[in-house]
């Protein structure tokens, strides 16, 4: 767990303000079953992948595939700078991410993104240590991390987590 008591506080701000906000179906599906932002982050170690959606400019959703890092409260992703997905968020910067582990677990974000390393530009000031933890992740050979990839981080306004037995998600993650 990397997060901050600070951090913690505002992620688990978010879950509840989410799931309040939410639909009456939602809730009846979520309440009871749902887990805090400290278990959420002990569980969220690592790689997860997550399903990401972005919008074309005809207003046409895309679905995608990438490597979701969970860190300080936030979901951290990248692709390839050519990627139609990153041409997508550098014009329409709001995104959903799903991360789901079958029946156990599914955590739902909906956001805006922000660039982390843009190819024209200041990167974010946590840049520095945000590359640090991906290289030792991945490797320090796997790309070339100043112009192949390019890394986003997505501040959510909404994410609710479904999880029936965090219990048994809490020995796995163990």
């Amino acid at each position: 767990m990397r997060e901050t008591p600070q951090e913690l506080a505002e992620l688990q701000a978010l879950l509840d303000v989410s799931l309040s906000r939410s639909t009456a179906h939602l809730r009846s599906i979520f309440t009871d079953r749902t887990m805090t932002a400290e278990q959420l982050t002990e569980i969220l170690g690592g790689m997860c992948t997550l399903a990401l959606s972005t919008v074309t400019a005809s207003g046409e959703p895309r679905i995608s595939g990438v490597d979701g890092h969970f860190l300080h409260g936030r979901w951290v992703f990248g692709t390839a700078r050519t990627a139609a997905k990153a041409r997508h968020l550098a014009a329409r910067p709001a995104a959903s991410v799903a991360h789901l582990r079958g029946e156990d677990l599914g955590v739902f974000t909906h956001g805006t993104v922000e660039t982390l390393n843009p190819a024209n530009g200041e990167p974010a000031a946590d840049w520095p240590d945000l590359l640090a933890y991906l290289k030792d992740f991945y490797g320090d050979d796997l790309f070339d991390w100043d112009t192949e990839v390019v890394y986003y981080r997505l501040r959510p306004h909404w994410m609710t987590v479904y999880a029936p037995d965090v219990a048994k998600l809490m020995v796995e993650s163990g």
